[in-house]
């Protein structure tokens, strides 16, 4: 982690405050989390980048430990308001078929999701990408993909179905 941006005074207060403080953060991540200690870990170096981001901005006084655990949950909701997107983009992808909209049974977690979404061609798989991750239109896909509207059509409702025939042959096994 860099001080550079902070004078020394600055710097020596911002350490003092982290050998302080982040101990506490991470236990306090660390709870939250389930116990996920990768996670605790990742979510304590944002809070404390944020809090070095206030030192360097000459705002270092008014970070303190109460403040810390305000930044550290607002990192964890983040955190898993952005899971919960993802998680709902990539059951779109798994759940949505031109021919049967409504046929998805079995949801699969964001893992299986991932590692399905491997196996598929690129071409597919950056379709499905454009198309349910960055939630572009068919039109937006077709034109990043140099395709025609058809043929980008044509590709996703492949890449669907190749992806759900993956997902229920998995769930098989």
């Amino acid at each position: 982690m860099g001080t550079a941006g902070v004078d020394a005074s600055g710097r020596s207060n911002f350490l003092a405050l982290y050998d302080d403080a982040a101990p506490r953060v991470y236990r306090y991540l660390f709870r939250m989390c389930a116990g996920s200690a990768t996670l605790a870990e990742d979510l304590t170096q944002e809070t404390f980048l944020t809090a070095l981001g206030r030192f360097e901005d000459g705002r270092g006084g008014d970070v303190s430990v109460p403040w810390l655990m305000v930044v550290a949950r607002n990192k964890m909701l983040e955190h898993h308001r952005r899971i919960g997107r993802e998680d709902r983009r990539l059951k779109l992808v798994y759940s949505r078929d031109a021919e049967h909209p409504s046929t998805a049974e079995r949801t699969v977690t964001q893992a299986e999701a991932a590692a399905l979404l491997q196996q598929l061609p690129h071409d597919q798989r950056i379709a499905l990408a454009l198309r349910y991750v960055e939630d572009l239109e068919v039109a937006e896909v077709a034109s990043a993909m140099g395709r025609s509207v058809r043929a980008t059509e044509s590709l996703l409702a492949r890449a669907r179905r190749t992806l759900r025939r993956r997902a229920e042959e998995s769930g098989d096994a």
